[in-house]
């Protein structure tokens, strides 16, 4: 398939997705997310993908927020189905089933934060800055980022980025628990690669469960938390690649694992 804002490359299972408006400084307008949307919904069924890094083209930013002339003519109702629109695209892309990388080269604001943040893992660059600065519009992040940012960073942290709309940079992003790592720019597409790689090769049938284990953390009590994990811990004793990977330790080889 074909993407007008989108480009699409799977090399080594590993499918990294650009958002190619560099002239916008890749901000999402209506066609990025829609063409988000689809990819993601693909790649959730694409046997041939295990992984996947979302990064921006050119060297400015990542993703520099929301199309702001799509927003003019909202009213209550069309900006509630507005954000909601966002909000089920970010879902899909957080609920893929799939670690997703976000690899962060400049600017990460707004519908940009949000979007790194709907990934599971972030590793910036050491140029990247990150904001919510909906509150200069005299709007809220829409696309869930009161929601995902408080999850991460805390709830005081997330209030100041919300209420001021003053962006961190990399560092401070770092400091916060915002990123997992900071990286020269140079280094990044590589280093996102690396781990991608990395996480490749475990058994995917444990990376999804883990997944959707560490999902259940954040929706539900610590009892109850516990529980999935148990069941889910057994299931994956059940599977081939538990049988595989138990048999190559104890044998002092690599694994082979088939994801089942």
């Amino acid at each position: 398939m074909e993407y007008r804002t989108l480009i699409v490359e799977t090399t080594d299972r590993v499918c990294t997705v650009t958002l190619n408006r560099p002239d916008k400084l890749n901000a999402l307008n209506i066609s990025a997310k829609k063409e988000l949307g689809e990819l993601f919904e693909k790649l959730k069924s694409d046997a041939a993908v295990d992984a996947v890094i979302v990064t921006g083209a050119g060297e400015k930013a990542f993703v520099a927020g929301t199309d702001i002339g799509e927003l003019t003519s909202l009213d209550k109702e069309s900006g509630k189905q507005f954000a909601a629109g966002g909000q089920a695209v970010f879902a899909a892309i957080e609920n893929l089933g799939k670690p997703v990388i976000a690899a962060v080269n400049g600017y990460a604001l707004g519908g940009g934060c949000e979007l790194a943040l709907a990934c599971h893992i972030r590793i910036a660059a050491e140029n990247a800055k990150f904001g919510q600065p909906e509150v200069n519009l005299g709007v809220i992040p829409g696309y869930g980022g009161t929601q995902r940012l408080a999850r991460l960073v805390g709830e005081g942290k997330a209030m100041e980025m919300i209420l001021t709309g003053d962006p961190v940079d990399a560092l401070e992003a770092l400091r916060i628990g915002l990123v997992n790592k900071v990286v020269p720019p140079a280094e990044l597409k590589n280093t996102c690669r690396e781990m991608a790689k990395k996480i490749v090769s475990k058994g995917q049938f444990a990376i999804r469960l883990a997944l959707k284990a560490v999902h259940v953390s954040q929706e539900t009590n610590l009892t109850d938390g516990l529980e999935v994990e148990a069941s889910l811990f057994g299931l994956c004793c059940s599977s081939e690649d538990f049988k595989e990977g138990t048999a190559a330790f104890l044998e002092k080889r690599k694994p082979v694992f088939k994801g089942r």
